[in-house]
């Protein structure tokens, strides 16, 4: 049995995107299903936009995702001998012709084509001169006069294209190098890639690319065409929807996990099921649940899915991440240990790591600068209730041990033998050790605070 071989070929003239990344999710999963090999190639052939920057930048995402590659990367700037010997052996075969039209001259054939309501295409005025080498002169690929390419997609099922809607189209430039639809035909095959898995924005290539296969002798791999990605408003996926680049979402504190999830999810389908781990999707990831149909981003159901891979995650590595996060954002440096200690305060609440680091931003500081939202201070620390929790303190300072246990055991004792209910403290000691209004339990924020944050910071409130 032929081994089953993926890749994924990011253009280096931007950063991995979303669309980008479920495509590279798609066949990462389906190689590693079949025990298959997932390559990695930089098509860099433009060297103009392409940059050193982006192609790190890319890999990051990946490492950052855990699509790791068995090959590569591979960098399309490095092959150029390779795909010019076999723009050579179309000469040598007849599969392809030199052309000395100007892009001028090519233009025109087009504008009078339109005129007479016939496809805008190149007329092959230089197909049967044959012309060799010279300057200015590019190679172009002798398209069939008729007939049709038709090939059975995996997703869309099968296609047929007929060859005359199709022109001579350019194989190598006037500077010698190959076009796309060349090397992208020779990395493939050169490289044994028997499933090509992308978005379908380049349905339109695969007829010139399966001709090219064929002239070469090249065994076609499987095509299959993933519906693109829109926006909530139903266009493309595009900056104003938010953001498309990948690590953005790393930025703002989602998952890996929850991303492979959420990706997935955008053209693949298991059921009714919704979330996925990396071990369940290499287990239930199939080709025949990939979609037909667009799929939308929809940022509250990644917030969804982010929120309950934080509910389930590991504390310590959450812990990690968070302190990532804080300590580019802040001047802090909390120690593990505390971060630890808050984590399982806001796991239930959080949705993204980002919004926990601000939330939990007043555990961070001295009680000397702890910020305190004024409104709040003028409304629930009255001078009757300043003298409530100056005794409240001084009980904690007295208590044997400082745990949720015994700080609510000593409220409800105080409650009771002063009468007051426990909402006429509540706030007021929310916004003494945190000093806003809004915050996890109260004596679950004091144990993870500590009888030396907690009291510092009453006394602190009291002299507001």
């Amino acid at each position: 049995m032929t081994q089953i071989v993926t890749r994924f070929p990011p253009s280096p003239t931007g950063y991995l995107h979303i669309g980008g990344a479920r495509t590279a999710l798609f066949n990462y999963l389906y190689a590693r299903q079949n025990g298959g090999k997932f390559i990695l190639r930089i098509e860099d052939t433009d060297q103009a936009r392409s940059t050193q920057e982006m192609t790190d930048a890319i890999i990051d995402a990946m490492h950052w995702l855990g699509l790791d590659f068995d090959e590569g990367p591979f960098f399309q700037s490095e092959r150029g001998d390779i795909y010019n010997s076999y723009v050579d052996k179309l000469l040598e075969t007849g599969g392809a012709y030199y052309c000395s039209c100007t892009p001028e001259e090519v233009e025109e054939m087009r504008e009078t084509a339109r005129a007479n309501g016939l496809k805008p295409k190149y007329n092959g005025k230089c197909r049967e001169m044959g012309l060799g080498p010279g300057p200015g002169r590019v190679v172009r690929f002798k398209t069939p006069l008729s007939g049709k390419v038709v090939f059975d997609d995996i997703i869309k099922g099968p296609i047929a294209w007929d060859v005359q809607e199709m022109d001579d189209f350019v194989i190598r430039r006037a500077d010698g190098s190959a076009i796309y639809q060349m090397a992208v035909v020779v990395d493939d095959a050169e490289m044994g890639v028997t499933h090509v898995i992308r978005g379908d924005d380049h349905q339109n290539n695969t007829p010139k690319q399966i001709l090219i296969y064929q002239a070469l002798g090249f065994p076609l791999p499987k095509f299959g065409h993933v519906p693109m990605i829109l926006g909530p408003d139903k266009k493309k996926m595009s900056k104003r929807h938010g953001a498309t680049s990948v690590m953005m979402y790393k930025d703002m504190g989602y998952l890996p996990e929850a991303m492979l999830s959420y990706l997935v999810r955008l053209g693949w389908s298991h059921g009714d099921d919704e979330l996925f781990t990396r071990d369940e999707l290499l287990e239930k990831f199939s080709l025949e649940g990939l979609g037909k149909s667009a799929s939308v981003f929809d940022m509250d159901k990644l917030n969804w899915t982010n929120s309950h891979f934080i509910k389930t995650g590991d504390v310590p590595r959450l812990a990690g991440l968070l302190g990532e996060i804080v300590r580019s954002t802040t001047q802090f440096d909390p120690a593990p240990e505390y971060l630890e200690a808050i984590v399982p305060l806001y796991q239930p609440r959080a949705k993204t790591l980002k919004e926990m680091a601000e939330q939990a931003a007043f555990f961070l500081h001295d009680a000397g600068a702890l910020p305190y939202d004024g409104a709040a201070v003028a409304k629930f620390l009255t001078p009757e209730i300043r003298e409530h929790l100056a005794v409240m303190a001084s009980r904690m300072e007295a208590l044997p041990a400082f745990d949720h246990k015994s700080l609510e055991d000593m409220a409800a004792a105080y409650l009771e033998e002063t009468g007051l209910k426990f909402k006429a403290l509540a706030q007021p000691i929310r916004v003494a050790i945190t000093g806003t209004t809004m915050s996890p339990g109260l004596f679950e924020t004091m144990e993870v605070l500590g009888r030396e944050r907690t009291l510092a910071r009453f006394r602190k409130a009291l002299t507001l």
